[in-house]
């Protein structure tokens, strides 16, 4: 069969620069790969920054008599970790560099469809960036008022020692970043749709690129009430405007001149966007801990069309659940008792992908390298931190813990430690595409082992700090003589984050000095199926000289009669195993 190619012009638009200059190619690029790298690079150091102020806190909590930390600086620490976390690492990392550098080659396109929007996504970035830290080293710090910024706190500059200028550049970088990440999303849906590669149907795409298809549909949608929201709460600081500021408010004993607002509104605007981020921060790891799990499982994947349907209800029911995070906000039993069920009900889509990956693994022919041991401890971390959540979605058992460690203890399993972990799992699985060195098995088996223990004997224990009434942002829990028992919990758990931590410099060793010194990496070192284990390690500019033609799903693995047990999406069926490429035609169909 004769390969299609690209009509002319996109041929030209994507063909190699050989006089390419230092700026285009390393700076002002236009190339995914290179973006997607310098997404990397970036969020990696912000993930540090964020990494470092959560040491500082822990370091505080662990021995508050010591004073590392004074009220206003701690609050400053605890909302700053947070913001960087979640918006500048997690999401940007999972979006940004995965995203941009994987769309183009699992699709078998030769770049995203708008390179210039690509470029200018990450330069729009990179100020958001400067802003945030900017506001580190402005008169009053940065804010202090937690990553949720409710007003009127954060809307009053004179409110609390937070709420200065610090604050104003946390909604302004907050502005530039959704921005950067809407760029991104519209480019993702794009080059998904109209640039797969010939015979790459809907239903034969890699789960990682449903999940990015899925997770670029809520940012789109749920970004912009954010956005809207930043911009009142800008305008009422600044513009003298009253969307959240409410009437009668006094401050220092000085009537505040605001009338009208409703603080409430805030957190309906925050939680609408901010449930749909924690899928946002999740469904990209679920497609990535998907393809890990098939390829070293040495297995097809168990349930595709489940799988992609799971992300689809788990998106969809994502903008049906924001008011579990009000539930102390007064809201009618009857609401209450909707968003219960509501938030109940995505407990369905989400136990069907966990028992999907278990049965994928069941009577495996199981590789255990350090990607998939990050990826089967991700759905420890994604069940642990799931049967927390039941207790936090019904009404009357969420009103007693609502605020506690056991909602910090909730959030950092299911979301952040989950996330990461499928993060971890794509660096090690994609590490040879990326830089065409291999990272060191050996040293990502201990940073994996010591991450593990870490995640677990940090969080776990938060569970319990919950049930004994421990506030969350709680200054030093000596100020209640209730909580002075919990003292040596707070040690535990601070030595347990000062290993937690240290794991990661290892994995920042074996990161940086395999990506100058590794051994030299196959095009398709673990055997995969997926279209970017086709082109060379690293892809050239273009990806491919001649545009890949797609014949079966990426999920033949152990397909009775083959010669190998694995079939790259690119090799046509042949009658000695045509039933397994007819299986992933089906797929495809």
């Amino acid at each position: 069969m004769a390969l299609e190619t690209l009509p002319p012009p996109a041929q030209e638009a994507h063909a190699a620069h050989p006089g390419e200059s230092f700026v285009r190619h390393y700076i002002f690029s236009l190339d995914h790969k290179m973006i997607g790298m310098q997404y990397l690079f970036v969020t990696l150091f912000m993930g540090m920054v964020g990494g470092t102020l959560a040491m500082l806190m822990r370091l505080h909590l662990g021995w508050p008599d010591k004073g590392y930390l004074d009220p206003g600086t701690y609050l400053a620490a605890a909302t700053m970790h947070g913001t960087v976390m979640i918006f500048f690492f997690l999401t940007s990392i999972l979006t940004g560099a995965f995203g941009n550098f994987l769309i183009p080659l699992m699709i078998g396109a030769p770049d995203m469809a708008f390179p210039a929007l690509n470029m200018l996504s990450f330069w729009t970035f990179v100020p958001s960036v400067l802003v945030l830290l900017a506001s580190f080293f402005v008169p009053g710090g940065p804010a202090g008022n937690g990553w949720t910024s409710y007003p009127p706190l954060s809307a009053v500059p004179a409110a609390s020692p937070g709420s200065g200028l610090g604050q104003t550049l946390w909604l302004i970088a907050i502005l530039i970043m959704m921005t950067s990440s809407l760029f991104g999303s519209l480019n993702f849906l794009t080059t998904i749709i109209n640039m797969r590669a010939r015979g790459l149907s809907m239903g034969r795409l890699p789960l990682t690129i449903w999940g990015i298809f899925i997770t670029a549909i809520l940012a789109l949608l749920s970004f912009p009430v954010l956005m809207a929201a930043l911009a009142m709460l800008l305008l009422d600081r600044v513009g003298g405007t009253s969307f959240f500021v409410p009437s009668g408010l006094v401050i220092g004993g000085n009537p505040v001149p605001h009338s009208g607002g409703e603080a409430l509104m805030w957190q309906h605007l925050f939680w609408f966007f901010g449930h749909p981020e924690v899928y946002i921060l999740i469904l990209t790891p679920m497609g990535i801990i998907s393809d890990v799990i098939s390829t070293f499982a040495r297995k097809p994947i168990f349930g595709y069309k489940a799988m992609i349907l799971s992300l689809a209800a788990i998106g969809f029911l994502s903008f049906l659940v924001w008011g579990h995070h009000m539930f102390v906000s007064g809201m009618n039993p009857v609401l209450g008792a909707t968003f219960t069920i509501s938030t109940m009900i995505i407990a369905i889509p989400s136990a069907i992908k966990t028992f999907n990956w278990l049965t994928t693994l069941w009577q495996a022919r199981i590789r255990f390298s350090t990607a998939l041991l990050f990826a089967i401890a991700f759905v420890s971390l994604f069940v642990t931190g799931g049967l927390s959540g039941i207790f936090l979605a019904a009404s009357p058992v969420d009103i007693y813990f609502h605020d506690t460690y056991f909602v910090i203890a909730h959030f950092h399993f299911v979301m952040a430690a989950a996330a990461l972990f499928a993060i971890f799992a794509g660096t090690y699985y994609w590490f040879p595409k990326m830089f065409g060195r291999m990272m060191n098995e050996r040293l990502g088996k201990i940073h994996f082992f010591f991450t593990f223990l870490g995640i677990y004997a940090t969080f776990f224990p938060m569970h319990f700090l919950g049930t004994h009434g421990m506030s969350r942002r709680l200054y030093t829990p000596n100020f209640y003589p209730f909580l002075g028992t919990v003292q040596p919990l707070d040690v535990f758990i601070s030595i347990s984050a000062f290993m937690l931590g240290a794991a990661q410099l290892l994995f920042m060793y074996n990161f940086f000095s395999s990506a100058v010194a590794g051994p030299k990496a196959d095009r398709n070192p673990w055997e995969a199926n997926t279209l970017e284990w086709t082109a060379d390690s690293p892809p050239p500019h273009g990806n491919w000289p001649t545009p890949p033609v797609v014949y079966r799903w990426p999920y033949d693995y152990s397909v009775p009669g083959a010669p190998e047990d694995y079939i790259p999406q690119t090799v046509p069926a042949l009658p000695a195993y045509a039933a397994g490429g007819a299986g992933g035609g089906k797929a495809g169909a």
